[in-house]
């Protein structure tokens, strides 16, 4: 009896035989994406501090400073996904290694926030091209049985970046002036262009779709008014202020125009018709969750171990290993769960595990002992892991190996939206209930100023290291007002992330009797509404 033939190999010999490698040149790429961002996490308050140690930023211009760079970033994926489907994957990588290498070496010598905000604006353009073209080159250099081995591996290197950024940003912190933790992406970014020019083979879509300018520019301008109502609501501590209210609603607006406008175009930015599978929908929103939370918490974590518990940079950054680590462990091996339990079951489950930790720190003061806080991040870690890797493979699956691009556009969109919104509605969360608490004890200081030194933790310490001896008492009471502004905050993402499970356990689908081999997966991403 004749054994079965293999199933004929789409990718060439040449570029199959060498695709561990290529595997590891976008790792690379993708590191320095990654890496920025939890790098500037523990850079965030030595910005905060007023020159020269940093620039003065407040929390608002923080906020923003994280956020010009993911609006960009999520504004502009779709196009860049499209143009790398249109030139080329590989060129249009390249080309966005060199401006993201660029916008890092002109934010480090900001000379103001509004200049870092700039600067870091310029990295998002760079970043936005980056990032889909690493999952559509990954898609098109592996046989589909192993694309889930690869993006498995692929999601671990966001865990090793998470890992060596906060790392890597206190040791540079520690030795040498803010700015260093920008320069840091050029020399890897000149490294990855060599590599990428001698390991990577170039592909596009043989059939692309047309730039769609008027889509980019509502969704842009929608992120962007909707993100800055929120910010100003926390910056203001009053939602309803008109101001807000007024802006909120028109981001809402122009987006709810992008939309139809979507759904009406022969060249959409965005396929809406993608969202009618029931499957690919909820893993898109599993996946803006989870990094809604992990933005928001990682944003106010810092300050607790910083302005309250007293760590340096580099103490923080090792703190927050055991969440970096975790994602790096587990997320190469969340397919095994997958494989026996299902996508619902697991995926359910991380977000239910992000849910509690976020809850758990709730719990955490001033003398809490620090190894709870490490479990929590341990924990967190997990539960990330074990949703990134199977809503990832689900979503690069449910579209057709031409279409990567976009299908590596939408997830990234979706993870940027979902981080940008982590940190507005969590940061103002954050900022409004810290506003509150320590309004009472600002009443010594001039009308003027207290509205700046009621901004944020960072604002009231500094007022009270001019007060001398008479400002001892306002840092306990900064303290104590910004430990409660971060148990509602911690409260509001673990109600997000339990939103996220209900999402998953109803419409991802569970595992399947044929499970012997690659036609489950195929199942599970083709069940349609």
């Amino acid at each position: 009896m004749t054994s079965p033939a293999a199933p004929a190999r789409r990718v060439p010999e040449a570029v199959h035989r060498r695709r561990w490698a290529i595997l590891g040149v976008l790792m690379l790429s993708l590191l320095i994406v990654v890496l920025d961002n939890s790098i500037l996490n523990v850079a965030i308050k030595t910005i905060s501090t007023p020159a020269p140690t940093g620039l003065g930023a407040t929390q608002s211009e923080l906020e923003w400073a994280i956020n010009a760079y993911t609006l960009v970033f999520a504004g502009l994926l779709f196009s860049a996904g499209l143009l790398g489907d249109r030139l080329g994957r590989k060129k249009v990588l390249i080309g966005g290694l060199v401006a993201f290498g660029a916008g890092s070496a002109l934010a480090a010598f900001s000379g103001s926030p509004a200049e870092l905000i700039g600067f870091r604006a310029v990295m998002g353009l760079g970043a936005a091209f980056v990032m889909p073209a690493t999952l559509a080159v990954l898609m098109n250099v592996f046989e589909r049985d192993e694309q889930a081995k690869a993006i498995g591996i692929w999601a671990g290197g966001v865990g090793l970046a998470i890992a060596i950024g906060p790392i890597t940003g206190g040791v540079l912190l520690d030795h040498f002036w803010w700015g260093s933790v920008f320069l840091i992406n050029v020399p890897i970014v000149v490294l990855a262009v060599v590599l990428m020019l001698w390991l990577v083979p170039d592909s596009r879509d043989p059939n692309p779709g047309r730039i769609d300018p008027v889509g980019v520019v509502l969704s842009v301008a929608g992120l962007v008014l909707l993100v800055y109502g929120i910010i100003k609501g926390g910056q203001l501590a009053d939602f309803t202020d008109v101001t807000v209210v007024s802006t909120i609603g028109a981001g809402l607006a122009v987006l709810a125009a992008f939309v139809v406008f979507e759904k009406r175009s022969d060249h959409p930015s965005i396929d809406v018709t993608y969202f009618k599978n029931k499957v690919f929908s909820a893993s898109i929103v599993a996946i803006a969750l989870v990094f809604f939370a992990l933005m928001g918490v990682t944003f106010f974590a810092v300050f607790y171990t910083q302005s309250v518990r007293g760590y340096s940079p580099l103490e923080t950054g090792l703190l927050l290993l055991p969440l970096a680590a975790t994602q790096m462990i587990f997320a190469p091996r969340a397919r095994l769960l997958v494989d026996r339990f299902g996508n619902k079951a697991t995926t359910t489950a991380g977000l239910v595990v992000l849910a509690g930790t976020l809850a758990a720190f709730a719990i955490l003061d001033e003398d809490t002992p620090i190894w709870i806080l490490e479990v929590i991040f341990f924990l967190m870690g997990a539960g990330m892991a074990h949703v990134m890797t199977p809503v990832s493979v689900v979503i690069m699956q449910a579209l057709p190996r031409e279409k990567a691009g976009s299908a590596s556009a939408l997830s990234n969109t979706f993870r940027q939206v979902g981080g940008a919104l982590g940190i507005a509605v969590l940061g103002s969360v954050l900022s409004a209930a810290y506003r509150n608490g320590i309004e009472g004890e600002l009443g010594l200081l001039p009308p003027g100023a207290r509205h700046a030194a009621g901004e944020s933790i960072e604002a009231t310490l500094a007022v009270a290291d001019r007060l001398g001896a008479r400002g001892e008492l306002l840092i306990g009471a900064a303290d104590d007002a910004f430990l409660h502004a971060m148990h509602v905050t911690a409260l509001w993402g673990a109600g997000v992330a339990v939103l996220g499970a209900i999402v998953v356990a109803v419409f991802l689908p569970g595992r399947t009797p044929t499970s012997e081999g690659g036609d489950e997966k195929q199942e599970l991403v083709s069940a349609e509404d």
